[in-house]
């Protein structure tokens, strides 16, 4: 069971409460990541963690990482997430065919944050491998 508590800390602005892990959210400081971008940290975090994790059980040589990510939000409320679109920037000697599979394993198995998410919104995902 994953348990967590969070603070309010005036206007907008909330934080884990002590003893917990460090959170801080806000809705309107640029500075300070809103409620949507944490699910999107949280969902590229966690498929990342699984791309890495399938690579290195593969043995393959992975140097650097890094996750973009792009959504789409619909324009009324309750302004969801209708899109989101992730790309892997990889460093190492991978072959195309692993990645594939590692974010194909993350998307229909191991990512509990993205299977969590709404069955219709839609995500799609890429990838480029520098160095090779």
């Amino acid at each position: 069971m994953t348990k967590l508590s969070m603070d309010w800390k005036g206007d907008m602005s909330f934080a884990s409460s002590a003893g917990f892990p460090p959170m801080a959210l806000e809705s309107s400081n640029p500075h300070v990541a809103s409620p949507p971008q944490a699910l999107a940290y949280a969902t590229m975090a966690c498929m990342a963690m699984d791309v890495v994790h399938v690579i290195q059980k593969g043995r393959y040589e992975l140097r650097g990482l890094t996750i973009d990510f792009e959504g789409e939000r619909a324009a009324d409320y309750p302004k969801r997430f209708i899109s989101m679109a992730i790309r892997f920037h990889l460093t190492g000697k991978i072959p195309d065919h692993v990645v594939e599979r590692a974010i194909e394993l993350s998307r229909t198995k191991y990512c509990s944050v993205w299977n969590t998410l709404r069955t219709d919104l839609t995500l799609t995902t890429s990838f480029v491998i520098a160095d090779r």
